[in-house]
């Protein structure tokens, strides 16, 4: 049972992908990270002795602390944080009970440098795939990524000159592969074993590649993306409108797929 300053990891974890998700601090020591390289989705690293060059950016949020067992370094990083008036707790158990709860584990060898703020480089004027990355990247690997849309022919010049990493364009390693989609490939280069967003993927996919018999749910994805096309001129604007629509998603895809609609309602009928 966790203390009144703890949060379980079954309850961080319906947290993560979603708007409302806590700041992930990860404190381990440099060794302890060394012998298990992976971090809790949207997790970011910081040595618990620069904890206090973090406040001015932490201050109004809410902060989850993590060390490798839940004691002492997370405890006293958290406790330091209040002491600044910010909402924090530590994550009962740590990264082991984390890992022993069989929750998602990203390997840090698999995300861009850095790992915390990376740019990301792809096609302008996005659809599909080119909007669920970026939602995909920010709800569960790092809050703080950067994505610029630039045109097809610019962007492995644009990634190299920004120190960027292209996506969604042929030849490059995050991209489709046979009939899977970049959604498809990132969730399983981030280890992102979550039911939802296999899910979710499977209605990508079929929106993507206009393959509406896999999921029903394609054709009211491919006419939403459309409209928020046309709805938009500046992709960034574009991009935050399609968050909320992906959030929706997620959320439909976790807790709400057995939820129907129908008319008339169950109200009394006039006489």
């Amino acid at each position: 049972m966790p203390s009144f300053n703890e949060i379980s990891a079954t309850n961080l974890m319906r947290l993560i992908g979603t708007p409302d998700a806590p700041d992930i601090l990860d404190v381990c020591i440099d060794p302890d990270f060394d012998d298990d390289p992976r971090l809790i989705p949207t997790a970011r690293r910081c040595p618990h002795d620069q904890i206090e060059a973090l406040v001015p950016e932490l201050t109004g949020r809410r902060v989850v602390v993590v060390c490798q067992k839940g004691k002492k370094l997370s405890q006293g990083v958290a406790a330091m944080l209040r002491a600044h008036g910010i909402k924090a707790e530590l994550l009962e158990g740590g990264n082991f009970g984390w890992r022993d709860a069989g929750l998602p584990l990203i390997p840090a060898a698999s995300m861009p440098r850095p790992l915390r703020g990376a740019v990301w480089v792809t096609r302008h004027r996005p659809k599909i795939d080119r909007i669920a990355c970026p939602w995909l990247i920010r709800r569960f690997v790092d809050p703080a990524a950067t994505f610029l849309f630039v045109a097809p022919a610019d962007v492995e010049l644009v990634a190299e000159k920004f120190n960027g990493t292209p996506f969604d364009i042929e030849g490059v390693h995050w991209s489709h592969q046979g009939e899977r989609c970049t959604f498809d490939m990132m969730i399983d280069a981030f280890k992102l074993d979550i039911p939802a967003l296999h899910t979710l993927a499977t209605v990508v996919r079929a929106a993507d590649t206009n393959r509406h018999d896999l999921a029903p749910e394609a054709a009211g994805l491919l006419a939403v993306s459309v409209g928020l096309s046309r709805a938009y001129r500046d992709d960034i604007a574009q991009l935050e409108a399609g968050m909320t629509v992906y959030d929706a998603l997620y959320r439909w895809a976790r807790d709400g797929q057995g939820e129907t609609h129908d008319w008339p309602t169950n109200t009394k009928p006039r006489a």
